[in-house]
């Protein structure tokens, strides 16, 4: 009767039954966040993979891959098999989520906002899985493909920040540099998101429509929106650059003025790559390292912003480096 007992609990709960019987050390809990963040980054590229190779309709519906086969067929080719393998990726990442949800609920104590933060990160791949799906069936639709980006953008934003979570206590965030240093970053995140979103204009009106059949595009010019693409992200290299200098006007902790380099590197190596698949004609293997760089850009910009507060282990009595105006808005 009490086996029986147990074994109803692990399938009523199966993470409470988990977490009475396993202790993640941090370290595992940190590694389980960032295998989660890789395979949202991973995703993205392979997705792009998908539509630089033309195999956007390898798989002609969903969730099945042809009307009459749940997975590829030899019929489908080279084509069927690479959409197929990039939807196969999904179940890879629903795992590495399901593992971060499980090593933040195993950890001792419970850690509450890592696990809300693991089931948002799972809610967002299940909606980008239908939001796939719709795309297929939509004989992908230039704008139903620009949201699946821009979705599979937010959740990089959350495995961005569940990694940084890992990494920090659960007590209230507190600041690191002063107000207007923050307001900075704030106005970086939000042309970085315009930034963004002006390179799925571009894709969208550009010429790699994800299939070899006329593919519906975008109806803009597309050396106008590659143009305002740049002038974004030329804005985005100036605040960064005046981030930076920032940081150092104010004293910042070095690990936040590392930051605040790394994403100049970032940058400087994204804008080379932009300007020259411009130049060139969009190479697909340049459009794919531009499409890395997007997400590696983001992540940087993120770090940068979770850089300016911190949130320690236990709340001391004092602020942050004693200064008063580390408290203003």
């Amino acid at each position: 009767m009490h086996k029986s007992a147990h074994t109803i609990g692990a399938v009523l709960n199966p993470f409470a039954y988990i977490a009475d019987r396993w202790t993640p050390s941090p370290r595992t809990v940190r590694r389980a966040a960032a295998a989660a963040l890789v395979m949202s980054v991973l995703i993205v590229v392979t997705g792009g993979a998908v539509r630089l190779t033309g195999s956007g309709l390898g798989c002609d519906t969903w969730p099945k891959c042809t009307d009459d086969s749940l997975i590829v067929t030899q019929a489908q080719g080279f084509h069927g098999a690479i959409e197929f393998g990039n939807r196969m990726l999904t179940y890879v990442l629903c795992a590495a989520v399901g593992g971060i949800i499980l090593a933040a609920r195993s950890a001792k104590p419970w850690r509450h906002s890592l696990t809300k933060l693991g089931w948002l990160q799972f809610a967002l791949v299940m909606g980008n899985a239908v939001l796939g799906g719709i795309t297929v069936l939509t004989g992908l639709n230039p704008y139903s493909v620009a949201g699946h980006f821009l979705l599979a953008t937010s959740l990089i934003t959350v495995t961005t920040i569940t990694w940084q979570r890992t990494r920090e206590g659960d007590s209230a965030p507190r600041p690191r540099v002063p107000g207007p240093v923050r307001k900075l970053s704030w106005a970086m995140l939000a042309v970085s998101f315009v930034l963004i979103a002006a390179g799925t204009v571009v894709t969208g009106s550009g010429p790699h429509a994800g299939d070899r059949s006329e593919i519906k595009r975008m109806p803009f010019d597309w050396a106008t929106t590659a143009h305002v693409h740049a002038i974004a992200a030329w804005a985005v290299c100036g605040l960064a650059l005046a981030m930076w200098l920032a940081l150092r006007v104010v004293d910042a902790p070095a690990d936040t003025r590392a930051r605040a380099r790394d994403l100049l590197v970032v940058l400087l190596a994204q804008g080379a790559i932009g300007y020259v698949q411009y130049f060139t004609q969009l190479p697909e293997v340049l459009v794919a390292a531009h499409m890395l760089g997007s997400c590696l850009v983001w992540i940087a910009v993120l770090r940068v912003a979770l850089s300016l507060r911190e949130r320690p282990a236990e709340q001391a009595e004092v602020p942050a480096q004693g200064d008063p105006q580390l408290s203003a808005v």
